[in-house]
């Protein structure tokens, strides 16, 4: 019998991408991404108390019902609510509102005019629309250990900016003796490496986590930095008016009071058209849900022609612009707001600094401003098991699991780009009981 031939197969032809680049940089995030995980299941003492109880996300209750009650008597909704209004920049009243907000508060060396103002559905916004304007994909922006994580994603998801963390090797990160030089340095060595250019200096001041403000003689150095490599300074306000005493470690000798960028007289320090500071009502006033943020740039009118087209992605809500323009014009409400708002952190602080202290467990001290505490909980547990010896991340890891096996959510260090693992931010802008519970249970995990 004669051999049949085979017919030769037809090659599979490889399957197209199903994402871009960026489609799977977003994937990949994504994964490791469970903060919407844990509050779609947060603790609540009657209707689910074996959820989780974040002591996590920097979210302020403590005024909600105060604030509630206002909104609730305060918002007539009209046509103009329901159109496009004055367009995505924010409406005329909205950014009125908040020029005369900030120029109560912030006092500003030079008066903030509306035109000044560009609102966005919230800071995340804010800091994603500078990152896209001044920045080519592969160019950076430096930002010092420890920062507030969601920075890194602001800056670089979608604008594919570049953040070079700026190491301080146990040094004061607010401390001007080690500020310039650091900085100076992790520019040098970025652009060195890569031939692309250090675009930016990011600070949040206050500062998240560590709860304190930067002296003024750190602020001129990175000015100064700044006006000397032509970086923009981008200063995120977003706690300026949660600043408030500290009853338990003291040290208010120590402590600079909050200046905000608009109030310095920036002459022989930088162009003006450098600086760029930014605010929202999600931590002052407790409204994360809003998203309502602002960026204020009284010399960079080029920056705001550019947001004509690019504010369209982050358009704020007409009730929201609402709601905030009528907070914001009343000063008899903001005034007795912000006060009871200082005060009732100042007890939190103290109510959450004094189970540390009672525990035995490090934390950094000297915080005044701010919702949280930077917290040394892989000291504690070497302390109570000599034994385990667990090193680096995977150290940082393993409490955070033994955190979440309790069901307390804490934000991880090493997601804030702690130098020394076993960090966390702990947030008490809470009531006593849910600041009880989750102390509880950060005990029995590490216990």
């Amino acid at each position: 019998m004669g051999s049949v031939s085979a017919t030769p197969s037809t090659p599979t032809p490889p399957k197209p991408a199903v994402f871009s680049t960026r489609g799977q940089d977003a994937v990949n995030a994504g994964r490791t991404r469970k903060t919407w995980d844990i509050i779609s299941d947060m603790w609540h003492a009657q209707t689910n108390p074996d959820g989780i109880l974040s002591i996590g996300m920097a979210e302020n209750s403590l005024m909600h019902e105060t604030m509630l009650e206002y909104i609730n008597a305060n918002s007539r909704l009209s046509s103009e609510h329901l159109t496009y209004n004055n367009g995505s920049m924010g409406s005329r009243a909205l950014r009125a509102a908040v020029a005369h907000f900030l120029n109560r508060h912030f006092h500003p060396r030079r008066r903030v005019e509306p035109a000044h103002v560009l609102m966005t559905n919230g800071c995340s916004s804010a800091i994603e629309h500078l990152s896209f304007a001044f920045c080519n994909p592969g160019e950076a922006v430096l930002l010092s250990r420890p920062y507030y994580s969601t920075f890194v994603a602001d800056l670089t998801l979608r604008p594919e900016a570049v953040v070079v963390p700026v190491d301080m090797d146990g040094l004061d990160p607010l401390s001007p003796e080690v500020v310039v030089a650091r900085y100076e340095k992790a520019a040098q060595a970025y652009e060195d490496r890569t031939g692309k250019a250090v675009r930016a200096v990011m600070l949040c001041n206050p500062h998240n986590p560590l709860g304190r403000c930067y002296p003024r003689a750190t602020v001129d150095a990175l000015l100064q930095l700044c006006q000397k490599r032509q970086m923009h300074l981008i200063s995120d306000e977003i706690y300026a008016l949660s600043v408030w005493k500290n009853t338990v470690d003291g040290g208010e000798e120590n402590q600079a009071p909050f200046e905000s960028l608009l109030s310095r007289d920036l002459t022989g320090l930088i162009d003006p058209h450098l600086v760029h500071v930014m605010w929202g009502m999600s931590k002052d006033f407790g409204a994360n849900g809003l998203r309502v943020g602002a960026i204020i740039s009284q010399s960079n009118e080029d920056f705001h022609v550019a947001q004509r087209c690019m504010s369209l992605y982050s358009f704020v809500s007409s009730m929201s612009d609402q709601i905030t323009a009528r907070i914001l014009t009343d000063d008899a409400f903001t005034d007795a707001y912000i006060a009871a708002n200082q005060a009732k952190l100042s007890a939190s602080h103290a109510y959450l600094a004094g189970e540390l202290n009672k525990h035995g467990i490090d934390y950094a001290r000297g915080c005044h401003a701010g919702f949280f505490l930077w917290v040394n909980l892989g000291k504690k547990y070497r302390e109570l098991h000599p034994e385990d010896k667990t090193e680096g991340p995977a150290f940082a890891d393993m409490i955070f699991q033994k955190l979440m096996d309790q069901k307390v959510y804490v934000a991880h260090g090493t997601a804030y780009g702690s130098e020394i693992p076993g960090w966390y931010r702990l947030v008490f802008s809470h009531p006593l009981p849910w600041l009880e519970e989750a102390m509880a249970r950060v005990l029995r995990a590490i216990n």
